[in-house]
């Protein structure tokens, strides 16, 4: 290769690199999203611009839970969403414990809200004891102790 070709390659590289970023997308609020709000597609847009620590993707944020005030014109931050709640604090729920072929079922009420997967507290109304749970996809809560 020689020098004279150097910048033309050079200029392509850059090239290259410039529509790459340009290409990258952010998702942006097209509403007030409030604390608890499952959002849809109305809620949000893709913005051309690049923001660090923003979803990049509609379909990431769609059907997810917002933790926080999401004012509109303002980047989906990543630790802003999560899964939607399925137990609400103070709801009564159905405690679990299975192990070893024994299975115990009692009431509890859960002290914070939770997603599929999420660890909650809850409370076991007979004992009145305080236990950390995982929220089951049918709303009871599994605890190990």
């Amino acid at each position: 290769m020689t020098f004279a070709a150097l910048p033309a390659r050079l200029a392509i590289v850059a090239t290259l690199l410039a529509a790459s970023a340009a290409t990258a997308e952010t998702v942006i609020a097209t509403r007030t999203i409030r604390p608890q709000q499952v959002l849809t597609e109305a809620d949000v847009k893709l913005d051309p611009a690049t923001i660090s620590g923003a979803h990049d993707k509609i379909d990431d944020v769609i059907g997810q839970e917002a933790r926080v005030a999401i004012y509109p014109g303002r980047a989906v931050m990543r630790g802003t969403l999560g899964r939607p709640a399925l137990v609400d604090r103070n709801q009564v729920v159905e405690l679990v414990f299975d192990k070893g072929g024994l299975v115990i079922t009692t009431e509890g009420r859960a002290l914070a809200r939770g997603g599929v997967g999420e660890r909650i507290r809850v409370m076991n109304l007979s004992s009145r004891t305080t236990l950390f749970g995982t929220v089951a996809p049918n709303g009871s809560v599994i605890v190990s102790q």
